[in-house]
This record gives C-alpha cells, structure tokens and sequence, in this order.
C-alpha cells in the first residue's frame, strides 16, 4: 500500500473491524459511545463545532452490534455521515444529558441490538442523567466498560489514519510558515491567531481543536504567573496581548484533517532580526540532545519507561519535561490520546506501555533554565516495523 494514497473509506472499514473484533475478545454484543473522539473514530461522522455550552447537547452517538457490518450513528447533522453509512444506520439525535433522552437512549440501543444486547453493551461515558437512569432502564443487561477497549483499538493506527495525521500536520506546517514571519515587536496574540485560522481552511483543514497558543515565557519562575504545581505556567489562553521585543515565544496549536488531529510545537524569538544569543542555542541543542536520545530507542518493543529513562539521562539526570503534561502523548482521533508516558501514573504504569507499529508519539521535551526561560518543541513520530517515520517537517528556525 503507498503511504501517500489516502482511502478514506476503507479506513472507517478498517477502524470499525478493529472494534468489532475488540468486542469480540472482551464478551460484549454491543458498544454505546459517546465520547466524541470514540464516536468519530467507530461512526466516522463529522459533527457540527459547537461551544462547550451546546456540545453536549449537539453530540452524536453511536451503537456498535457485533455481527452487524456498519454502526448505528444517532445525529442531529446527518449530512456529516461517511457516505457509504447505510440510511437504516443513520437515526435521529438522542440527548443522553436529559433524563428523556436517556429513555430514548436505552429504547434505541435496544432496537438497534437485538438479542445481541443478551451478550452485553460497553459504555464510554456517563452523563448525570445516564448514571441515574440506565441502571434501571437496561437493568436486565451486563454492563461494561468501552474505556479499555477503544484504547485497544485506537493505540495502533492503519496507514490510512497515519496518512490523515501526516496532512494534518502539513495543514498545521504550512499555516505557520506564513504566521511565523508575524510574529514581531508590537503584533497581538490575537492577530496571529485569525491569520492562522484563516490560513488553515485555506488549506484544507476540517477543523481547529486547539486554541492556538503564542506564549511570551518569563525568564524566570518567580515572575509569575505561578502554579499550584511550581512548574512553568503553560499554555497559557492567547488574548490581546503585543508581543514585544526579544520575547521567547512558545507555540501551540493543533487542527483536524478528516477527523485526525496534528500538534504543533515551536520556540521563536520575537524580532525584526531574530538571533538567539549563545545561551539560548545551547538550550536548543540541550532540546536536540533529548529528542535524539529518545527518537532512537523509537522502535516496537521498547517501554515507555525506557523512553523517559533515555530523555532524563539525556538531561544529566533531570526530568525535561513539564510535570503536568507528558514526555509523549498519542495522537489520532483526538489530540492526546494513549499512549500517555512520563505523566503521573508513574514508572510502572510507563513500563506497561509496549511501542507497537502504527502507534503515533507526540514527543514534547522542553528544556528550561531558570533565569533564562528555555525551548520547546514537538515532533511527530509513526512507529514502524523496524523504528519510526517522522511526520514532522518544520523548520528550527531562528535556532537551526
């Protein structure tokens, strides 16, 4: 298969006999998702972007049937359906933050499952109004949990999901090749942010999932603002702030192409003539020094611990990391996603993450000096058979 080709049919296909067989394994007969990014990636429906107050109230649903070759998708936007979704399977909205709705809810999976319901429904999430009423309303029913099994299927992505998150982040480089030039003494915050938006859709983006972040770092901790962790205040909400001169900008953003995200990370310096000074090119070089150290232990087999292991050492023995973030997140449907190492589950829990081909790491070091702020960045690697394909080609630049 060439890399390049992207099928998007045969991947929702892909996606949804990857879930069916995780049903299989795990004894269940149905699945009820409601998570959106565990909706998108069983349904392949888009939906309409809404503000936190109405997504709930707007999100789609779907009921996956073992034996049944394409999932039940309950929508208010039915023209965000795949194509080749039979018209049977698209059904009208279900509200499952409203105690009626969740009636509907449980008649719909009902109808939709059939005797298969006898074998057990997985559920994603609860709202309030699920919590309270499904237990009476499916009391006859095993429940069980859809976390695991999504994560199963989710961790390893086919080449057509690779090949989505690849244009995203292309979507994603390309927008900032033309922001990156902005970013000078007496801009706001806000203005780069409408020229990336608008540059995005330009170039073929489905969505922004990400408020784009251009945060001037305080060279030191003490100058706030602070955090209940100690740790570097990041990131920050962008506002109407003007960026001034000689401003180390740490940069954030992610898009969605088709349903895959893409998570870009850069450190620029705010100038008409932007020139690092010796100190901060050693703290570049620092930076490359740990996603070297880590990139090269990127192969199946290798733990998540050994990866967080290889970037401390890197870093003469200290974490290069954020404490409340990660070393390495996934990516896929949604814009962190398992696998999560270096977070605050622990060595163990790093150690019980086993790199497999098709898995998609955000490697996200930074590397701070106190009094002198640092440098951040991302990069975007598939693993392979025999290693990993960097699916990141932005430049360092003023850095590099």
């Amino acid at each position: 298969m060439d890399s390049d080709i992207l099928d998007l049919p045969r991947m929702r296909r892909e996606r949804y006999t990857r879930l069916l067989a995780e049903m299989e394994r795990r004894g269940v007969g149905a699945a009820m998702l409601i998570i959106p990014g565990n909706v998108a990636y069983a349904g392949g429906a888009r939906n309409v972007m809404a503000d936190g107050d109405r997504a709930g109230l707007e999100r789609n649903v779907v009921v996956a049937v073992k034996g049944q070759s394409a999932p039940h998708l309950f929508t208010a936007y039915p023209e965000g359906a795949p194509p080749e979704l039979p018209a049977d399977h698209i059904h009208p909205p279900l509200y499952p933050d409203l105690e009626e709705g969740v009636r509907a809810m449980a008649n719909a999976v009902r109808d939709a499952a059939g005797t298969r319901l006898n074998e057990g429904l997985a559920i994603d999430e609860y709202t309030a109004a699920m919590y309270t009423a499904l237990p009476r309303l499916l009391a006859d029913v095993r429940i069980a949990d859809a976390a695991p099994m999504l994560q199963a299927a989710r961790i390893c992505k086919t080449a057509d999901e690779i090949e989505c998150i690849r244009r995203a982040q292309r979507i994603n480089e390309l927008a900032m090749y033309d922001v990156q030039p902005q970013a000078r003494p007496g801009v706001r915050q806000n203005e780069l942010m409408g020229l990336f938006l608008r540059r995005i859709f330009e170039l073929g983006a489905t969505a922004n999932v990400v408020d784009p972040i251009w945060q001037p770092m305080a060279p030191a901790l003490a100058w706030g603002p602070h955090t209940v962790n100690g740790d570097i205040a990041f990131p920050l909400t962008s506002t109407d702030r003007i960026l001034r001169d000689g401003d180390v900008l740490w940069v954030d953003t992610g898009i969605v192409y088709n349903g895959y995200a893409s998570d870009f990370g850069r450190t620029w310096l705010v100038s008409h003539r932007p020139r690092p000074s010796a100190r901060q090119r050693d703290q570049f070089k620092r930076w490359c020094e740990v996603r070297d150290a880590v990139l090269e232990r990127v192969k199946p087999g290798t733990t998540g611990r050994a990866l967080t292991q290889a970037a401390t050492a890197a870093a003469g023995g200290r974490r290069p990391w954020m404490s409340h973030l990660y070393l390495i997140h996934g990516i896929g449907a949604d814009s962190a996603e398992m696998p999560l190492i270096g977070s605050n589950l622990g060595e163990e829990f790093d150690d019980s993450i086993v790199l497999g081909p098709g898995m998609v790491l955000v490697l996200e070091p930074a590397v701070w000096e106190e009094g002198h702020a640092g440098y951040r960045a991302e990069v975007i690697a598939a693993v392979t058979e025999t290693g990993y394909r960097d699916l990141t080609d932005y430049s360092y630049f003023p850095y590099e």
